[in-house]
């Protein structure tokens, strides 16, 4: 009879011991996995912080990504951003002597730098966008371009897009022209020249033409075309900024804009790549992923093969040109002051 008691208390104490493992018991405290950090856009439907991408990035910068259908289409596209107010970070636009791949633009600023996308338009090592970092023009937008009027080829004066930040990280995106014969004073216009192939050529950009320009106070830009959104408003103006490549087929592409609170968004769209079912997006579609990422104001950079967006060394879509990045001559680095 006692050995028979001793044994049941023993039974007792094992379960009991195993029961009090489970939640019941008051001592052992609840795990409570992390909160997902909050993210710096509100996100439209399909767009999701990038795990991945994030191992790459320190607080204050953030990756997106997108692998659904946007606009009838399957749709593979990235962005990252961070808040231009911030003293912590900046954008670097840079111009090689020679092209080369972004990645190689990333690596060579060093462990301060966390992402890079390709900048705007070139030919050969020549570059036909705006560059400006350090209040330094090392290229401007391209300044004249030959179409045909009247049955011969004469030249015409755009003012095309550019995106830039001013000493304090304020963002701005406009029509610009490098005014004079040298490249350092910039006007921006309140609309852009209005070109138009087959028309007459507008008078070569001033101080006082187009209508309401004034210097445009930027200390880093970067020049591409044509502008996207403007006061959050879609507003693609390819035909004045004489700028017809392939704007309503589906590519690769690559942007760089703003949101109303300065979260400055590099996004890139992968295209060319009928493997995976990614044609691309059309410079509409483009402009309208942008505002539902909630940004104001926007241009398109140089895109097809040349898109490339870099965060720390993965390569976050599939380069346009069979899978194998493209040398180039500007980029924009995402760095720590």
């Amino acid at each position: 009879m006692k050995r028979n008691a001793l044994f049941g208390i023993a039974i007792f104490g094992l379960f009991g011991y195993a029961c009090s493992k489970g939640g019941s018991d008051s001592s052992t405290p609840l795990v409570t996995p992390p909160a997902p950090p909050a993210t710096m856009l509100k996100l439209p439907a399909g767009w999701k912080l990038s795990p991945g991408l994030s191992a790459f990035l320190p607080s204050g910068i953030q990756a997106y990504e997108f692998d659904s259908i946007f606009e009838g289409r399957t749709t593979k596209a990235v962005c990252v951003v961070y808040d231009c107010k911030s003293m912590v970070y900046e954008l670097k636009p840079v111009l090689a002597a020679a092209s080369k791949k972004p990645s190689q633009f990333l690596a060579d600023e060093g462990s301060i730098a966390y992402a890079c996308i390709n900048g705007g338009y070139f030919g050969g090592n020549q570059s036909f966008s705006l560059v400006r970092y350090n209040n330094v023009v090392s290229a401007p937008n391209i300044k004249s371009v030959s179409r045909s009027f009247s049955g011969s080829t004469v030249p015409y004066y755009p003012t095309r897009a550019a995106f830039g930040l001013s000493n304090t990280g304020a963002p701005s995106v406009a029509w610009v022209y490098n005014v004079g014969s040298g490249n350092d004073l910039i006007y921006r216009y309140p609309a852009p020249s209005s070109n138009a192939e087959g028309a007459a050529p507008q008078a070569i950009p001033t101080e006082t033409f187009p209508a309401g320009g004034m210097v445009w106070n930027v200390t880093a830009a970067i020049g591409g075309s044509p502008v996207l959104l403007k006061g959050g408003q879609v507003n693609i103006t390819d035909v004045q900024e004489l700028i017809n490549v392939n704007n309503t087929s589906n590519r690769p592409r690559s942007a760089i804009g703003y949101t109303s609170d300065g979260i400055v968004t590099m996004l890139a769209v992968e295209g060319d790549n009928t493997a995976a079912g990614y044609p691309g997006i059309n410079l509409a579609g483009l402009a309208n992923m942008l505002k539902a990422l909630g940004c104001t104001d926007a241009i398109n950079l140089d895109g097809g093969g040349s898109t490339s967006l870099v965060v720390g060394n993965k390569l976050t879509v599939r380069p346009g040109d069979s899978g194998v990045e493209r040398p180039v001559v500007s980029a924009v680095v995402l760095k720590r002051r």
